[in-house]
């Protein structure tokens, strides 16, 4: 959830128990992906979760649309030019659990940043599972140790980050996550949506989950994505046969 240190409407009220914040020990809290509805605790959150999961999106996007005089969160048109470089056979070395070996520095960074930021998205949106450390459960850093943790795990996994990897990244990788100017960054939320347009690739999202589930050893909602990699190494081994993401990514968010 996120806080509401600046609301100022006494008849705010818990979107589950109907408690007011008036009548609150403490302000309520909105809901770190809408930043719409309120809940007095977490137990509220995940009770109402079922409810709201039908309608947060909506009011993502129309809160989006408000103007504001805060950091711009927008989603930049995709560029003529590639964000990241492109690699061959991205799911293949997914599989050999090379994802993001011979890549830059920056584009490392950036990648386990948004695999970080759309893992959180998936837990929220899927499941209405999140972590209280995490920006979606309210944290004051915006996740930022969260996210630590999540570099942490991703070292204990035997190759999973490249070779030169080191703690002087590890640090570089957090500092510029937490960068305001950066696309990716830990202070705003990401969709699917966002990635495909960002990273001009409509394969990105699946791509970012994979490896997220690699970290954590688990997918979104304990689902696994074995299959769907298999599927896709086929497609790339087969070449000019085109495999639809919105065919085979069935998880929408």
């Amino acid at each position: 959830m996120a806080d509401t240190t600046n609301a100022t409407d006494a008849t705010l009220s818990c979107a589950n128990c109907d408690q007011r914040e008036s009548d609150a020990c403490s302000k309520l809290k909105r809901c770190a992906k809408c930043h719409t509805t309120a809940y007095c605790s977490r137990p509220c959150q995940k009770a109402d979760w079922k409810t709201h999961k039908k309608t947060c999106a909506a009011q993502a996007a129309a809160a989006a649309a408000t103007p504001s005089h805060g950091p711009d969160t927008t989603t930049p048109s995709a560029s003529a030019f590639p964000v990241i470089d492109v690699i061959a056979k991205p799911f293949h070395r997914l599989e050999a659990r090379t994802w993001l070996h011979d890549r830059s520095e920056q584009d490392v960074y950036k990648l386990l940043t948004d695999a970080y930021r759309f893992r959180m998205e998936d837990d929220c949106m899927l499941t209405g599972d999140v972590s209280n450390a995490s920006r979606y459960g309210g944290a004051a850093d915006s996740g930022r140790r969260h996210f630590r943790r999540f570099l942490s795990l991703a070292e204990r996994r035997t190759g999973l980050l490249p070779p030169w990897w080191s703690p002087t990244h590890a640090a570089a990788c957090e500092r510029e996550a937490m960068d305001e100017h950066r696309w990716s960054r830990l202070t705003s939320s990401v969709e699917k949506g966002d990635l495909i347009e960002h990273y001009a690739n409509s394969l990105m999202p699946m791509q970012l989950r994979m490896f997220a589930e690699q970290v954590y050893g688990t997918g979104p909602g304990g689902q696994s994505g074995d299959v769907m990699r298999q599927l896709m190494m086929t497609s790339e081994v087969d070449g000019g046969r085109k495999v639809h993401s919105s065919v085979l990514d069935m998880s929408s968010s």
